[in-house]
């Protein structure tokens, strides 16, 4: 037996010590200022998540210990907001909350504080979450009104401001990824996503939310059920994305149509340890297994998966090929393709119903979402080890191994 294949033997044993998983779910993922959620402020997209996830696992929420909530974009952090969400939810005012931003990994940066949290002892269950409403927190409303010209004397420093999709334009300058590449795994994004909505495939991951709307042309507003994304389109081919003017630089490649979409949504997954999961009869649906969090040049932040998904399977002692399923956030279709090929992963292993670019990365939701995905195509495949990762603005990555015990 080769040392990966016994590592991935170890990871599936079950102890009574794990950090499992008892429920991973989350809202439909909607356009910003255009869907479903325009219209819902993230504490009440965050709380309807909530109360679904703790209901599904049949969990007394009074025995909910933590809750962390990865949100990147608020004022203050979200902090009110997001406790705010736990009370409405049901949540007892006995269980405490924190936020956590760290950008785009936000909703993983959670979900790996509460699983430390009952590894250490300190918690025996809690909830990792991640909510944003791009909606109501994208713009210069969420940035600072400027910086110190002592700190921007450092050229890292400096580099941390430069807008996301320069860096996108950077990294396929500099390690060649050209347009007609990035237009095609955007279309494959599109198509795996259509075809796997159609098919039904998301339906268990998503909790349908009754919202108010308001149309915008009568400004009458109507009650509606939000249970799938409304980003996902039909059709959509390299052909037509070439199309496309770029967004960011008069003769780049990145455009809207082969970036992440601007979204609304929220996801929460439920963690406890095996023995008190198994004492309270909680449905174990999986595992989390290890976590890894690197830092790269902020100029092409965008590379982050490539250091991260390495340096965690090495802590756990696996191969790329030990695993089945990986979840990889599609920030842009240039930083995901280096990614993907720098780590030696085969396409068909990546993001196998469609990602960001076809459905949106709400940005402190994204972390806890793949889990939610992740796990559900785990049980639909078949399938046991996955893994999640994604990039992080200002130049880091950060990687997680989780295992389906459907």
């Amino acid at each position: 037996m080769s040392p990966s294949s016994s590592a991935k033997g170890r990871i599936l044993v079950k102890d009574d010590n794990d950090v499992v998983i008892v429920a991973a779910i989350r809202s439909a993922l909607t356009k910003s200022k255009k869907g479903g959620f325009k219209d819902t402020r993230p504490e009440e997209i965050l709380s309807g998540v909530l109360r679904a996830a703790y209901t599904k696992a049949n969990l007394d929420p009074a025995l909910i210990e933590e809750v962390a909530v990865g949100n990147v974009l608020p004022p203050g952090g979200g902090a009110t907001a997001a406790r705010m969400a736990a009370l409405h939810s049901g949540i007892p005012y006995t269980t405490p909350l924190n936020t956590v931003n760290r950008q785009c990994s936000s909703g993983l940066a959670a979900v790996n504080q509460v699983a430390n949290q009952i590894a250490v002892g300190q918690i025996s269950i809690g909830i990792g979450a991640g909510v944003e409403s791009m909606t109501f927190g994208w713009g210069s409303g969420s940035i600072p009104d400027g910086w110190s010209e002592s700190v921007l004397t450092n050229k890292e420093a400096e580099d941390c401001l430069i807008p996301m999709g320069i860096t996108s334009e950077n990294v396929a300058a500099e390690f060649g990824i050209s347009r007609e590449r990035q237009d095609e795994f955007a279309a494959q994004s599109f198509q795996r996503a259509a075809a796997a909505q159609k098919a039904g495939k998301f339906k268990d991951e998503i909790v349908p939310l009754r919202v108010k709307i308001t149309d915008p042309k009568t400004e009458k507003v109507v009650e509606i059920v939000v249970d799938a994304d409304d980003g996902i389109r039909d059709g959509v081919t390299s052909a037509s994305l070439a199309k496309l003017k770029p967004s960011f630089k008069k003769d780049g490649s990145t455009h809207a149509g082969n970036a992440s979409q601007v979204s609304d949504g929220a996801a929460a997954v439920v963690l406890a340890r095996r023995s008190t999961a198994k004492r309270l009869g909680l449905p174990i649906i999986g595992k989390y297994v290890a976590a890894s969090v690197v830092g790269v040049p902020p100029r092409i932040m965008g590379v982050g998966p490539a250091y991260a998904i390495p340096k965690v399977l090495e802590k756990v002692g696996l191969s790329t090929n030990d695993v089945d399923v990986y979840e990889i956030n599609e920030a842009f279709a240039s930083q995901a393709i280096y990614s993907i090929e720098k780590v030696g992963i085969s396409f068909d292993k990546v993001n196998v119903n469609g990602g960001a670019i076809a459905f949106g990365h709400p940005l402190g939701c994204t972390g806890a979402r793949q889990i939610a995905t992740g796990l559900n195509i785990a049980r639909q495949r078949g399938e046991r080890v996955f893994v999640t990762s994604m990039c992080i603005g200002s130049g880091m990555g950060m990687a997680a191994v989780f295992v389906s015990e459907h």
